[in-house]
């Protein structure tokens, strides 16, 4: 809903414009002088200003320069008394949108509002495709040439025409925001905002108003009139992360607007529109959360219209030099570092790691090497992760004799398996089945621990 602001001394003016711009389905304020109107100009989200020349105390004029300091893209609408058209005119070169002499008609009222609140939009869109260009591609920075990663361009270009709801899953770090870029940037709403908010971020209280915006005064705090999530991607995409962290009580508030496209702002009491397309995310097994009383059964199926699951880096190797070169890169130009290079034995050794922090884990660790490499050379010690030894692994290799164990027709990946489980389950018979211990034991993290006893099919000692 676009909000106005109408500044006049004149109460039967206030009155008279206020219902009339209402019933053009505008949220309307109003100030009897320029004092007020600087206030509420601060503190509220405002679309426009119409204001009178002639006030009391602070003027038309001084009100237009005030607010300009405040916000210079604001659109100010000048309403002059006859014989007034000379102070309009340098209005009009102080910043003004434009001028209206009284008395005016109410069509001609209607057009000057409406095409200054739609200059003022496009103002801001093109500011906020300035901020976003840089993130925009065919698939929004996605990078990978492995079939699971296929697969997923495959669902986006069939999802991104749709206003379908989408989930995607996966373990943190796998790209999901991307996913979500892609979906939006490959639809027709690209050019309307693509908006995100990270659930699990923000406390229950403040992610309400983020999400659905607050009224003046709603709260300790809210001093301003602030428009929401909701209202901000209207006509485009709203990307919700970790959804699986919302609270119930939001959730009820967010299958409503699904279902109606309606809500009231948090203090409020009026009914608003949004035509928003609802992207989300989770690294929890939702239908999980769903059986344990945690999430909404009826949220959870409007959401899962369409799934797109993310899997992990250590089931997509084949995207590990591609993304590893791509950061190598990244890296050159943010360091200055033309000659940067990772050797191809680095690469080899990355492909071997189990990246249990996955994309983002992979970034992080080529920008260390970028910093610390020598002669600008990322070599396999540069990427050594700092719980792994290439000396105990060297003495492994010498000591190791394969033809004790290997038959003629055995593959590498059905050895590597089976050496992984034993080794597996002895450090847990080990440790007495606790993981924390365990985990110690093999040199991993607990996190990666469980990841590979479910691969594996390992019990918990309370499962056995």
């Amino acid at each position: 809903m676009n909000t106005l602001l109408v500044v006049d001394d004149e109460p039967n003016y206030l009155i008279i414009l206020s219902e009339l711009l209402e019933e053009e389905g505008l949220e309307v304020f109003t100030a009897e002088n320029g004092e007020k109107a600087l206030k509420i100009i601060k503190e509220t989200d405002l679309d426009l200003v119409l204001t009178d020349m002639q006030m009391p105390g602070m003027n038309g004029m001084d009100l237009l320069q005030a607010a300009k300091t405040h916000n210079i893209n604001l659109p100010i609408i000048m309403m002059t008394a006859y014989g007034e058209v000379e102070k309009a005119v340098a209005a009009m070169r102080a910043g003004a949108f434009n001028f209206l002499t009284k008395p005016f008609n109410n069509d001609e009222l209607l057009a000057n509002i409406h095409k200054a609140i739609e200059h003022y939009s496009l103002l801001r869109e093109n500011s906020r495709l300035r901020n976003e260009v840089h993130k925009r591609s065919d698939f929004s920075g996605m990078i990978g040439k492995s079939h699971a990663m296929q697969q997923i361009y495959t669902l986006i270009e069939k999802v991104a025409p749709t206003t379908t709801s989408v989930l995607i899953t996966g373990e943190s770090g796998t790209g999901k925001e991307l996913i979500s870029r892609a979906i939006h940037y490959n639809s027709n709403r690209q050019q309307a905002p693509f908006i995100s908010v990270n659930c699990a971020a923000l406390p229950d209280s403040l992610l309400e108003s983020e999400l659905f915006g607050h009224e003046k005064g709603a709260f300790t705090g809210a001093i301003t009139l602030r428009k929401g999530r909701f209202e901000r991607a209207d006509t485009g995409s709203l990307f919700l992360d970790e959804i699986g962290e919302m609270p119930l009580q939001l959730q009820s508030k967010l299958l409503r607007i699904i279902q109606e496209k309606t809500f009231e702002r948090v203090g409020g009491s009026t009914e608003l529109k949004t035509d928003v397309r609802l992207i989300t995310a989770t690294n929890k097994e939702l239908k999980e959360e769903v059986e344990n009383g945690h999430f909404r059964e009826d949220l959870y199926y409007r959401l899962n219209v369409l799934h797109i699951h993310v899997p992990p880096l250590r089931d997509r190797i084949d995207d590990i030099p591609l993304l590893a070169n791509h950061f190598v890169q990244k890296f050159a130009e943010q360091m200055g570092k033309a000659d940067l290079f990772i050797s191809e034995e680095a690469i080899g050794f990355l492909t071997s790691l189990p990246w249990e922090g996955n994309i983002r884990e992979l970034e992080n660790t080529i920008e260390r090497a970028s910093i610390l490499c020598n002669n600008n050379i990322i070599k396999p010690e540069d990427v050594q992760p700092d719980n792994l030894s290439t000396e105990n692994h060297a003495d492994l290799v010498a000591d190791f004799n394969v033809d004790d164990i290997l038959r003629p027709d055995i593959r590498l990946p059905d050895v590597l398996n089976a050496l992984e489980e034993k080794m597996l389950i002895k450090a847990m018979e080990q440790a007495e089945y606790v993981q924390t211990k365990a985990a110690h034991s093999l040199g991993i993290t607990k996190s990666l621990l469980q990841y590979k006893m479910k691969k594996f099919g390992i019990k918990k000692k309370s499962e056995r």
